[in-house]
């Protein structure tokens, strides 16, 4: 007996909507086989629900910053009432700035590009904005609003090289095993992050050895000059407890039995705990920050405006730093942003093995780019694809509605700001463990058993989190790749071939993947007569497809989130 859902998924794949997103029974000559249109609605909330989590932690990790607010007082303002005070303002308005980033950019990517995957400010990106380009409270090499600057004419650059195609070309030519090591690099990263005092508090300052346990009370820091420094009485705090066991362990016990959104459960209980004012881990204490804090989350709903960090760019560019922030931000993309939607999409099965190009590739990097570039205008830093995309993949989501979904629920997140906003960072640096936890696996899938493949990974993963610099951590991968396989390449060179390390045939090989490095769009343009992989809407592009009607879809694969993906391109023989 049909259901309701069925006849609503028939329906809507039998009409405008279900050919424009290729649902099942839409007759696209490329539909998406098992798409529908009740599952890829609820894959979009599951996507949300994992998501959810980084409308309060990349405000927490950007406002560290210290956004448009003046610091004038010794030890980066770190006990400074006004400073603070303006710091919790930042915050406010980076909830919105969060919320309404990922909705647009979310729709945008369902809408243009019809893949399944959440946008939203990218945590490793966040980090490395706040933490290495503008510094702690403003003690970077460049302000808060030149590094929005740079990232504005990043996402404009990137826009252009996306348009061009070379930005999906610099992608595929990157050795794999060094893509992988700067994922799980900045797994390690955003983990650290999470365990010092942006987070659990579980590691703090030692004047010896650097790092050392933290967690203590303010009254056993060394000194007001070096806050979270703790002479004695480490882990004696108790919201650094409280986040270990309700933000971390009851986190992990969810996702262990796959509970839909065992982040964001987990942030919200810890959060919920730190309510109310009468305890020992109140996130409002009886002062007068703590009355502020309380009196804005009284209000549950409110339309928050931006104050501090709305339009607010310097276009400093004659500024030699700035445009090194600029370079590093755009190389530090090209890995981090280019290789998580390369991940998602692969991982949805939309990915063609031979070229290693996806379908729509240039109008998804053209959605991230424009989003970039309209994050840096509401203050906020890069947005990305987010690797929690691959839960409501695992849902059944095929399709761009599922993102669409995505992106309206982060739009109603936006009049909720007073409740994320009241979210301390004891609630969400379980949430940055765990999610450092699933990116380091990368590290299984690189070769390990070629010197010249792992120690490049190596270093970029180890110098990563200890540099506090995700781009120090590319630079060394890349550069000790380029020697020590560079020194190989010329000795066999030299020696035509006799001297060789024994094992060199276990090393990965480097090519530069077919397919070529112009886009779908210019061959159309100049009418050439070749196979165009990445479908193109117009005209052109479905000739051309008829006349290699040999090649054809294959996601059935994706019906079962335990069945292993393979690719939506097979050849028939």
């Amino acid at each position: 007996m049909l259901t309701f859902a069925d006849r609503l998924n028939a329906q809507v794949a039998d009409s405008a909507i279900g050919r424009w997103f290729r649902l099942e029974g839409s007759g696209h000559a490329r539909e998406r086989e098992g798409s529908r249109f009740m599952t890829d609605i609820r894959a979009g909330i599951t996507t949300w629900a994992a998501m959810a989590y980084i409308i309060s932690v990349n405000a927490s990790i950007v406002s560290d910053s210290g956004g448009t607010c003046v610091c004038e007082a010794a030890n980066n303002c770190a006990t400074d009432p006004t400073y603070l005070q303006c710091i919790q303002e930042v915050k406010q308005d980076l909830i919105t700035s969060t919320a309404a980033m990922s909705a647009l950019a979310s729709v945008l990517m369902g809408a243009l590009a019809n893949l399944p995957v959440g946008m939203a400010p990218g945590m490793g990106l966040n980090a490395y904005f706040t933490y290495s380009v503008v510094g702690y409270h403003g003690s970077g090499f460049i302000t808060y609003r030149e590094a929005l600057a740079a990232v504005f004419l990043e996402g404009w650059i990137f826009f252009i090289l996306s348009l061009l195609g070379l930005r999906q070309w610099l992608a595929r030519i990157m050795p794999q095993s060094l893509v992988l090591a700067v994922g799980a690099g900045i797994g390690l990263y955003i983990a650290f992050i999470g365990l010092t005092s942006g987070g659990l508090n579980v590691i703090g300052g030692d004047t010896t050895n650097f790092v050392g346990l933290g967690g203590c009370l303010e009254s056993d820091w060394l000194s007001e000059d070096m806050p979270y420094f703790c002479g004695s009485q480490v882990l004696r705090s108790p919201t650094t407890w409280l986040g270990i066991f309700t933000g971390g362990i009851l986190t992990i016990m969810l996702m262990l039995y796959r509970v839909k959104g065992s982040l964001l459960i987990g942030i919200f209980i810890t959060s919920i705990i730190s309510w109310p004012r009468n305890s020992s881990v109140t996130y409002f204490p009886h002062n007068d920050s703590g009355d502020q804090l309380f009196d804005f989350f009284k209000q549950v709903v409110t339309w928050h405006p931006l104050k501090h960090v709305g339009n607010a760019l310097d276009y400093n560019y004659g500024k030699g730093k700035v445009w090194y922030a600029l370079i590093t931000f755009l190389y530090v993309d090209i890995l981090d942003t280019t290789g998580t939607l390369y991940s998602m999409v692969k991982f949805a099965g939309l990915r063609d093995p031979v070229t290693l190009d996806f379908e729509n590739s240039t109008i998804a990097y053209c959605v991230d780019a424009f989003s970039i570039s309209m994050g840096a205008l509401v203050g906020t830093s890069p947005v990305t694809a987010f690797i929690e995309s691959a839960t409501g993949i695992a849902e059944g989501g095929k399709t761009g509605i599922t993102a669409i979904v995505t992106g309206l629920l982060f739009f109603v997140s936006i009049f909720f700001a007073p409740i994320f906003a009241s979210i301390p960072p004891w609630a969400t640096g379980g949430a940055l463990v765990v999610v450092g936890s699933l990116m380091i696996r990368n590290v299984r899938d690189i070769n390990w058993d070629y010197v010249g493949d792992a120690v490049p990974a190596f270093l970029t993963i180890l110098f990563i989190p200890l540099s506090y610099n995700i781009a120090y951590g590319v630079i060394v991968g890349v550069f000790s790749y380029v020697i020590i396989n560079g020194f190989v390449w010329i000795v066999s060179k030299i020696s035509n071939g006799t001297i060789m390390p024994p094992n060199y045939d276990a090393s990965e090989p480097w090519v530069v993947p077919p397919g070529g490095i112009v886009p779908t769009w210019l061959k159309i343009l100049f009418n050439r007569n070749t196979r165009v992989i990445e479908e193109s809407p117009s005209e052109y592009a479905f000739q051309v497809r008829q006349r290699h009607s040999n090649i054809s879809v294959d996601t059935t694969s994706q019906d079962n989130p335990l069945t292993p993906r393979k690719s939506n391109f097979t050849y028939e023989k």
